[in-house]
């Protein structure tokens, strides 16, 4: 994909179209494979992540990579908030566990803004985490994409 690649589908959303750009962006993070999903960003992108501010590719795709390595076994469901023009809001969850065993739980809210060829420009994140009992866990999926008979959140009660 080049720099200037359109990645559809393309703003203005509709709830239809909104609602799948969040489903392609949850599966391509439940993907782990940073390289591809920094793709999805303008060269130039803006995060907020927790403490973290990356800035372009580059940054989004070294973040991706340390994220990946610590939160191990890591799945993400991702469900639609709000969406107008270029502008997307979720909200989501995710389950990992660290590399001592201890299983988490982070819950979060995205705002996204899109450039005119469906690349993501700036994502702001506020995430909050607790651990959890392995037999707490609701995500159960084999790692990768998460399997379209598979509850979201709101099914969960999350």
């Amino acid at each position: 994909m080049t720099q200037n690649s359109s990645r559809p589908p393309l703003p203005p959303f509709s709830e239809e179209t909104a609602r799948e750009k969040v489903r392609l962006a949850e599966d391509g993070w439940n993907s782990r494979d940073a390289a591809r999903v920094a793709l999805a960003y303008t060269p130039d992108s803006t995060w907020r992540n927790r403490a973290e501010f990356p800035k372009g590719r580059d940054q989004i795709q070294d973040f991706l990579t340390r994220k990946w390595t610590r939160e191990l076994d890591y799945r993400l469901i991702k469900e639609l908030w709000a969406f107008g023009g270029n502008r997307i809001a979720v909200r989501y969850a995710y389950e990992y566990r660290d590399d001592s065993g201890n299983w988490f739980r982070a819950y979060g809210n995205e705002n996204w803004e899109f450039d005119e060829n469906g690349l993501m420009a700036h994502r702001h994140a506020s995430i909050n985490e607790l651990p959890i009992r392995p037999e707490d866990r609701l995500f159960h999926w084999p790692l990768g994409r998460r399997p379209d008979d598979h509850p979201g959140l709101s099914d969960l009660g999350l």
